[in-house]
C-alpha cells in the first residue's frame, strides 16, 4: 500500500517529468477564483534588481491595472508570464496546476495567454477580415494552411469579433490604412480569434485621441469576465475609468494595491510616481 502511494505521488503533474506529459493534459484550474499566481519572484540583469521577490495575484474574469514608474518591472513581469525572460527564482502559474515557467512562449500562448505589445503589429497589407482569419486558433502547419477553408463557424467568430471591437465596417479595408486606434483594436481582435483566458494588454491607449481611447475604455471592460485582463497604462484618466484594483510597482516590488481612489491617496504612491 505505501508503494502504491509513493507512486501516486511521483506521478501527479507536478511531479512529472517534461517527456511525460503534454499540453493537452493541461487544464485551467480556476477552483480558488485566481487565474494568475505570481510568488516570490526574482530576476536579474548585470546586478540590477527588476524583479524583487515580488507576488501578485489576479482573480479570474478580473481587469486589473499595473502602473509605476519606468523601470518599476512592469515590462519585465510580462515578459516573464509569456516567457521572453526566465527568473532567477519563484513561480508562476496559470490557474492552480499550469506551470508557465516550465512552458515556452509558444505553448505558453496555446494554453490560453495572449500579449499585445504598445506597438499595433497587423498585417498592414491584408484586409480587416484577413487579419483576423490569419491570426485564427487552427492548424498553422504548411498542407493544412495550403488547403483550409473556413467553416461557418469559423466565419460567424470572425463576424462576432468584428463585432466586439467595433470594425465591422472596416473588414474590408486594407489593414495599413486604419488609424492608430482602429489598428489597436484589431490587434485585440487578433488576440481575441486565438481565445485567450488571459490577456497582457502594454499601454493601448499611447497615441490615441480621447474618442479612441473612451472606445478602448469600452472594449476592454466588456471583455472582462469572460476574460482576465492585466493592462499596462500610464494615464491615469484611462486607468480611472477602468479600474476596479489597481497594482502599483516600485522597484521590482508591489508597493501598494488597492482601488484608484486607495491608490491615490497613498502618499507613496503619490511621492514615486503619482507627484512625477
Amino acid at each position: 500500500m505505501q508503494v502504491l502511494k509513493q507512486f501516486r505521488k511521483s506521478m501527479r503533474r507536478d511531479r512529472q517529468f517534461g517527456f511525460m506529459w503534454s499540453l493537452e493534459d493541461l487544464d485551467l484550474d480556476l477552483s480558488h477564483g485566481v487565474v494568475l499566481y505570481v510568488e516570490n519572484l526574482r530576476v536579474g540583469f548585470d546586478g540590477f534588481k527588476a524583479i524583487d521577490d515580488l507576488d501578485l495575484y489576479v482573480d479570474a474574469g478580473e481587469l486589473r491595472c499595473l502602473i509605476g514608474p519606468n523601470g518599476a518591472g512592469k515590462t519585465t513581469l510580462m515578459d516573464i508570464i509569456t516567457g521572453r525572460t526566465r527568473p532567477d527564482c519563484g513561480s508562476v502559474f496559470f490557474g492552480m496546476e499550469i506551470d508557465l515557467l516550465r512552458l515556452s512562449e509558444s505553448e505558453i500562448a496555446r494554453v490560453g495567454i495572449g500579449r499585445k505589445f504598445q506597438q499595433p503589429t497587423v498585417f498592414e497589407h491584408h484586409l480587416v477580415y484577413e487579419n483576423l482569419e490569419l491570426a485564427m486558433a487552427v492548424d498553422k502547419r504548411v498542407f493544412p494552411t495550403l488547403f483550409a477553408r473556413l467553416s461557418g463557424e469559423q466565419r460567424d467568430r470572425i463576424d462576432e469579433v468584428l463585432g466586439i471591437v467595433g470594425l465591422e465596417a472596416q473588414a474590408y479595408r486594407a489593414a495599413g490604412s486604419l488609424s492608430h486606434g482602429q489598428k489597436q483594436w484589431l490587434e485585440i481582435g487578433m488576440l481575441l480569434m486565438q481565445d485567450p483566458y488571459l490577456l497582457l494588454v502594454d499601454e493601448p491607449v499611447t497615441g490615441m485621441t480621447h474618442q479612441e481611447m473612451e472606445r478602448t475604455a469600452e472594449l476592454l471592460t466588456s471583455l472582462a469576465g469572460r476574460h482576465s485582463l492585466l493592462v499596462v497604462e500610464h494615464d491615469m484618466d484611462f486607468v480611472r475609468s477602468i479600474a476596479r484594483r489597481v497594482t502599483v510597482l516600485h522597484q521590482g516590488r508591489v508597493l501598494a494595491e488597492g482601488t484608484m481612489d486607495q491608490i491615490q491617496e497613498d502618499p507613496r504612491v503619490v511621492e514615486v510616481y503619482l507627484g512625477e
